[in-house]
């Protein structure tokens, strides 16, 4: 469960260490730290200028949709191998492309959430490689005039220690375009061979371009992240990382304070959140040690090995004329409207309308975050947590509907107690097993004092457990009800008072915070069944007396 709220961008040689072959040599470490609000890496040997590490993105997300780009095959994950192939995916002569409506409208969704201008007018270009899983020896994208330019995307993440530290910054996008997957090699090592499955072959993508405007892992995280919580937000993508439906390629490169950036390696096809950020800073780390021992970067693609924790060579990166691109002589420009432009006598279902997608955006996570922190008195760094894991908000919501506890002790059970358990079981918080109506039963027993906090967490775990049991009987089973009567708690604090002599003439004397000590000892003798603020003032009366 990946955060959106990053850290800020230090302590990249400690990550970098991390890598074991083919990693920058141990000897003569130095702290590399980099400023969330700044951009530059401390130099490792006197003298010399300070590095500035510089990171752009290309994010490869896959459309939500039935079918394919240009075809009408299925999209579905984890089918059987090749059975989801039509006569075009498969590349078959006098086959021809049908545009997909669905990946059109999402595209021009996402590039409206993310501030871009969308081209009335864009076109289809054939950008062409030689892979065994690209049957047709060329991917249909957008490379002179794509659907979406020109946008931006906010993101935040802390600057210290403390959640409450943070900052907000900006990363451009400089286009969104569509394209079409190519199938997928899978390599059999043990027979020596690799098969091809071309069910993902034709499915549609939407590549997003970030320009390089990152300068450590943390903020392309965080980045990322935020581009997920919207994509998922809009339903133009599901966004799943570990199905292959955002994939990520960063462009990292290190330079001097006004010198050009610097030659730039590109690391290709990561999966998760997380060894983006590890990549990154391992490939800034990595450039640095080979400039300062006095080597040159390749502008080459390298892959991010996530159990050696560094990256390794591929290939020599292309050039764009490498690519031989191409206008698609099989489709037309694709031409979408807005109020204004949209003829008379045009059937409106027949057309994409940027106006009426605009009208119909939900709320972004910025806004949910805002709302969160408005309705419940929350802080802003916990409506971030409640919107990074997902189904969480929901969770939240139902309990603060259905319990009297306030919602600013909600947020506590919630992200302390409960997401905890979450993260230890590695469970999602659908696979929970206390629902919200458990949980707000359980909270309801505490705000009526029916029971301690000590005890309510007792509850908790026993709930943890599935059994089916209600909290109120297992409050019953464990007697755990808070002791309402008054003169046997009367009984329980005299008999600590009588054996705590020293603690008792040290409150005597002002020291107020022994106190503390004799509520912990009745609450140990009464194992958590006493209430700690009638507690204080039955002993601070006898005390007195």
């Amino acid at each position: 469960m990946a955060a959106a709220v990053a850290r800020g961008c230090g302590g990249l040689w400690r990550r970098a260490r991390q890598c074991g072959a083919g990693g920058p040599a141990p000897h003569g470490q130095r702290a590399v730290a980099s400023s969330a609000t700044g951009g530059a890496v401390s130099a490792g040997k006197s003298g010399l200028a300070p590095w500035v590490p510089v990171v752009g993105l290309e994010i490869h997300a896959q459309i939500s949709s039935n079918s394919k780009l240009f075809s009408g095959s299925q999209v579905q994950f984890a089918a059987p191998p090749n059975s989801l192939v039509s006569f075009f995916d498969a590349s078959l002569p006098g086959t021809l492309p049908v545009l997909n409506r669905r990946c059109v409208e999402a595209a021009v969704m996402t590039g409206l959430a993310l501030n871009c201008s969308i081209n009335k007018k864009s076109l289809f270009d054939r950008k062409h490689y030689f892979y065994a899983d690209l049957p047709a020896g060329y991917q249909i994208t957008q490379q002179r005039v794509p659907i979406a330019v020109n946008g931006s995307l906010s993101y935040s993440l802390c600057t210290g220690n403390k959640m409450s530290q943070m900052v907000t910054k900006t990363v451009r996008i400089k286009q969104i375009q569509l394209e079409q997957d190519s199938g997928k090699s899978l390599h059999d090592d043990t027979r020596s061979q690799t098969l091809v499955d071309l069910n993902r072959a034709g499915v549609g993508l939407m590549e997003v371009v970030m320009e390089p405007d990152m300068c450590c892992g943390e903020e392309a995280a965080a980045a990322v992240r935020e581009l997920q919580l919207i994509l998922q937000t809009l339903g133009s993508s599901q966004a799943v990382m570990a199905e292959g439906q955002l994939r990520v390629d960063a462009n990292v490169s290190v330079h001097h304070p006004g010198e050009p950036y610097g030659v730039r390696t590109e690391v290709k096809n990561i999966n998760s959140i997380r060894f983006l950020a590890k990549a990154v800073d391992y490939e800034i780390q990595r450039q640095i040690e080979e400039l300062e021992n006095g080597g040159t970067i390749l502008n080459e693609t390298r892959a991010f090995d996530s159990k050696l924790g560094c990256t390794v060579p591929m290939r020599d990166k292309e050039g764009k004329q490498d690519y031989r691109f191409m206008p698609e002589p099989n489709l037309p420009p694709l031409i979408v409207y807005d109020a204004k432009s949209l003829p008379a006598n045009m059937n409106h279902q027949q057309v994409v309308n940027i106006d009426w997608i605009h009208e119909r955006l939900p709320d972004l996570p910025s806004v949910k975050r805002e709302k969160l922190v408005e309705q419940y008195g929350i802080l802003p760094e916990h409506s971030f947590t409640l919107l990074n894991e997902e189904g969480l908000t929901e969770f939240y919501e139902n309990v603060v509907k259905q319990t009297q506890m306030k919602p600013k002790k909600v947020i506590g059970w919630i992200l302390n107690d409960l997401l905890s358990y979450l993260k230890q079981h590695s469970l999602t918080v659908k696979e929970s097993p206390v629902s919200s109506f458990l949980l707000a039963d359980l909270l309801n027993l505490l705000e009526k004092k029916d029971i301690s906090s000590t005890a309510a967490k007792q509850v908790l775990a026993e709930l943890w457990k599935g059994e089916g049991k209600t909290p109120l009987e297992i409050v019953k089973e464990k007697k755990l009800e808070l002791i309402q009567d008054q003169k046997e708690l009367e009984q329980i604090c005299q008999a600590v008072i009588d054996g705590q002599e020293n603690e008792v003439m040290a409150i005597k004397a002002g020291n107020q915070k022994v106190l503390n000590k004799l509520i912990g000892l009745v609450q140990r003798e009464t194992q958590g069944r006493s209430n700690p603020v009638l507690v204080k003032q039955l002993l601070e009366k006898k005390l007195s007396e």
